[in-house]
């Protein structure tokens, strides 16, 4: 049975109390969900949806510790329906991607529209393929207006009936994929401060959006071909960023992602349907885990701001050489992230340094400029611009995830990474990521388990090379006598 999406009808009034207001503007935006709702319980009440879920079983929990949702308020992402599609304008498909949320903490949620006690959400696409979890598409975020009192995602204690401006304990909020891809909806990310659940509400001095694929998720049509990508995977996730659920420290639980497949293509761009689970509480650089039994997926939470996710995984390419493969993920830091440095012992070769990131679009005011890479003293970086150079940078910023990778012939081992802290100009070090091992003697050229003249030999061609030469063995960014030194006292009998 098919039940039409009416179209969004946006709220034009509110009360500061949490009560509906006697405006039939209001009237017509609860008709809206609630018919939305009933598609979805009518589609999916046959076991696809999560079903009764525990606060106690949510992963992320408070930040101090505690359970997640065991006081105070915290909202969810606990399913992901639908996906619409709305065309293809220059080989750039737009998207928006359907969201349930639920309350999983023990008080009422507000929701209350034309202010920012409510929440709101981005929306983002992402792509595995040949070992490595892209992020190939994002959106502006949906501003909430009130919240439906459904059973889908737990056992409800309802905050009011129809529609009120609180989400009860348990209770689940449908907000259907045409819904959150209505574009006069949408607000910017950059007005948002992740670290807190604060945000600017109205949105003000927005550009003017392009009609189609203006503000929604833009994907290049390239990137789902199943011809250019064969054996690739997708994934969408979205998290829900509200104040009251930072105030009540509820807030590492907030992302959600789940599997969605490729279909055919058609005019509007290709057809993409959510499938499977909604992995309540992790945001999608977690699909990655479904992908590789190897992958290190770690934790980083910047002091007096917010939490990144750091992965780390190898591919043996099974010539001697292995590649590299890094994600960082902006949680929801509001400082961000401006460098990454890897570890490279001397000795180890480099190649196929590869840089990657999801392009700003619809006015977002950050640069699409390319990271720098540099290899010295022992290590590659990529960096871009401090904040005190451009505050408009393209650092990680929230809800973005960026790429880095290499190809080196030295096997791994676990080191330490170095992320540089956009705003603050600090640094933050993420132990236990994968990184290139030292040769086991560095001053064995030939890797014939001698040093010897035939190694001299070798050493004498890199005379006067600078940093990051495998002879430069003191590091000093010259091969010079000070580096035959050490040769000669590495020399076998």
């Amino acid at each position: 049975m098919f039940f039409p999406e009416p179209p969004e009808v946006r709220l034009v009034e509110s009360t500061t109390d949490g009560q509906l207001p006697a405006s039939n503007n209001f009237r017509l935006e609860i008709t809206v969900k609630i018919g939305i709702t009933l598609t979805t319980v009518l589609l999916g009440s046959a076991a696809a949806l999560l079903g009764q879920v525990s606060a106690d079983a949510v992963p992320g929990g408070k930040r101090g510790g505690g359970t997640a949702g065991s006081i105070g308020a915290d909202v969810a992402v606990c399913n992901i329906p639908a996906i619409s599609r709305w065309g293809t304008v220059g080989g750039i498909s737009a998207y928006s991607i359907g969201t349930t949320s639920v309350n999983l903490g023990d008080v009422n949620l507000q929701w209350i529209a034309n202010s920012n006690r409510h929440p709101r959400m981005p929306m983002n696409m992402y792509r595995f393929k040949n070992g490595r979890l892209d992020q190939i598409g994002y959106s502006w975020c949906k501003d909430g207006f009130c919240a439906l009192q459904m059973n889908e995602c737990g056992s409800c204690q309802p905050a009011g009936g129809g529609c009120p401006q609180q989400l009860g304990p348990g209770c689940s909020d449908p907000y259907s994929s045409s819904l959150n891809g209505s574009q006069s909806g949408l607000a910017p990310k950059w007005q948002c401060n992740p670290a807190t659940g604060v945000f600017q509400y109205p949105p003000s001095g927005l550009p003017s959006y392009a009609q189609t694929i203006g503000r929604r998720v833009q994907v290049l049509q390239a990137d789902l071909s199943p011809q250019q990508n064969s054996g690739a995977t997708y994934y969408t996730d979205s998290q829900y960023l509200h104040p009251q659920d930072y105030e009540d420290g509820n807030n590492l639980n907030n992302g959600s992602y789940k599997r969605m497949l490729v279909g055919s293509l058609g005019g509007n761009g290709y057809n993409l349907s959510p499938t499977g689970t909604t992995f309540l509480g992790k945001t999608a650089i977690y699909a990655w885990e479904d992908n590789s039994d190897s992958v290190i997926i770690k934790v980083a939470d910047l002091p007096n701001d917010g939490r990144l996710q750091i992965a780390s995984d190898v591919i043996d390419n099974g010539d001697g050489t292995f590649r590299y493969e890094y994600a960082i993920y902006n949680y929801q830091s509001h400082d961000g992230v401006n460098g990454f440095t890897i570890p490279v012992p001397n000795g180890v070769e480099i190649s196929d340094v590869e840089f990657s990131f999801p392009v700003h679009h619809s006015g977002d005011p950050y640069s699409n400029d390319t990271w720098v890479v540099t290899q010295d003293g022992g290590s590659i970086t990529w960096s871009t611009d401090e904040f005190s150079q451009d505050e408009d940078a393209n650092a990680i910023r929230w809800s973005s995830m960026y790429n880095f990778s290499f190809t080196a012939d030295a096997e791994p081992e676990t080191g330490d990474a170095v992320l540089d802290i956009f705003r603050t100009n600090g640094t933050e070090v993420v132990d236990s990521l994968y990184v290139p091992g030292g040769s086991a003697n560095p001053y064995d050229l030939n890797d014939d388990g001698i040093v010897n003249g035939a190694d001299a030999g070798i050493f004498f061609t890199q005379w006067g090379q600078g940093c990051g030469n495998f002879c430069d063995f003191n590091g000093d960014c010259i091969v010079n006598s000070a580096d035959l030194g050490l040769l000669f006292a590495a020399w076998s009998p």
